[in-house]
């Protein structure tokens, strides 16, 4: 496929999504590309997004004793102009910024699956059905198709569904945000001893993918990570 793919992207090439300029097989130019706000890998203990310059078993975080249950790996800082590809994506109907997120999601966390360390399979968030008839898409899905795609891993969107609908996320507290998804995620299939990466568009607190891995370790995965479009630094 990739000659064939060299060959659309010279007879028909993308347009950049953030400068319009051709982009030949990808969603954001050569230009464009070095000048997103791209994180460095976090923490291996809490996911937390470290500087360059952080020595290695410094995070803080993790110096208090505090590290979080699951592992997030999140491309890029949710400032300018990644928020206006996230908004656009998932409320706007633009799903050609929802390709280009999981396209550079890929790109973050190609170097994973490159090891024996790889998950077994992705679930993007899933959507309450009141939702998802609302809205016509769901932007977690659009993200981890292109992703699965680029990094050959199995999608399995099926797994859990959302069975009640919640408010909004957006300006709640942390610990409001953890009592709005109580029991918000139900499983659908069987996970037992599976390695699974949620996939999201944006991570703020963490408390969507919390409720949805709680559901997956009870159920008996054996790992649980996050890999999120962006993050909220």
């Amino acid at each position: 496929m990739g000659k064939v793919d060299d060959c659309l992207a010279w007879l028909l090439p993308r347009r950049c999504v953030l400068c319009l300029a051709p982009s030949g097989r990808h969603a954001v130019c050569a230009g464009c590309w070095p000048e997103l706000p791209w994180l460095q890998p976090g923490c291996p203990g809490c996911g937390v997004p470290l500087s360059a310059s952080t020595p290695p078993g410094s995070c803080i975080r993790c110096r208090r004793g505090r590290q979080a249950p699951l592992r997030i790996r999140a491309a890029l800082a949710y400032t300018w102009p990644v928020d206006r590809l996230v908004t656009g994506a998932k409320f706007h109907r633009q799903l050609h910024y929802a390709q280009a997120l999981g396209e550079l999601l890929a790109a973050a966390v190609g170097s994973v699956t490159a090891t024996d360390d790889h998950p077994d399979l992705l679930l993007p968030v899933p959507l309450h059905r009141s939702r998802l008839a609302e809205r016509g898409y769901n932007q977690a899905l659009e993200i981890a198709t292109p992703l699965a795609a680029a990094l050959g891993l199995p999608l399995a969107p099926e797994l859990c569904r959302r069975v009640r609908h919640t408010p909004g996320q957006t300006g709640l507290s942390a610990r409001a945000r953890r009592r709005n998804l109580r029991g918000a995620f139900a499983l659908c299939d069987t996970c037992a001893g599976m390695h699974i990466a949620i996939v999201d568009d944006v991570v703020t607190t963490g408390s969507t993918a919390m409720a949805l891995a709680r559901v997956l370790l009870a159920a008996g995965a054996a790992r649980v990570d996050v890999w999120a479009a962006a993050r909220t630094l």
